[in-house]
């Protein structure tokens, strides 16, 4: 399985500012990744504010009947569990938030390959004992999806 070409699902955070580097670094690589922020030519992604731009002043009970029945959330979900689906491993690029700690946790629940990238900073987490590798730089990465 050396120099094998993955299908990535980099879980990350909007407000990441690595991501966009780090998915070109691996689509370099040669690797097909999938882009959250971009999934597919006409779309930017899922965000709440597509919604309701008051999103952030829902009360749970709004949260709840809007994630399980406005079609814009079920379309985000569907495009991102399919490429969960697709991929073979996941790349939980730290720091980010709920969703893609729940992604990376599905990774490992399925059994996929899933690679932490933490850097200096980020709070440990035990739980990260899931993961196939835990690591620090560009270079450890691209050597973990060998």
């Amino acid at each position: 399985m050396n120099n094998q070409k993955r299908r990535i699902y980099l879980a990350s955070s909007w407000r990441n500012e690595d991501q966009q580097e780090v998915l070109h670094v691996l689509r370099a690589a040669g690797h097909e990744v999938y882009d959250f922020k971009n999934p597919t030519p006409d779309s930017n992604g899922f965000a709440w504010s597509d919604i309701d731009p008051d999103w952030q002043n829902w009360s749970a009970e709004r949260y709840r009947e809007l994630l399980l029945n406005h079609p814009i959330a079920a379309l985000g979900f569907q495009r991102d569990m399919r490429a969960m689906q697709w991929a073979d491993t996941c790349v939980l690029l730290l720091p980010c938030g709920r969703s893609a700690h729940l992604e990376a946790g599905w990774f490992c629940g399925m059994g996929k390959r899933c690679i932490i990238f933490t850097r200096d900073g980020e709070e440990p987490e035990l739980m990260a004992l899931m993961a196939t590798h835990i690591v620090t730089s560009v270079s450890e990465m691209l050597r973990a999806l060998k």
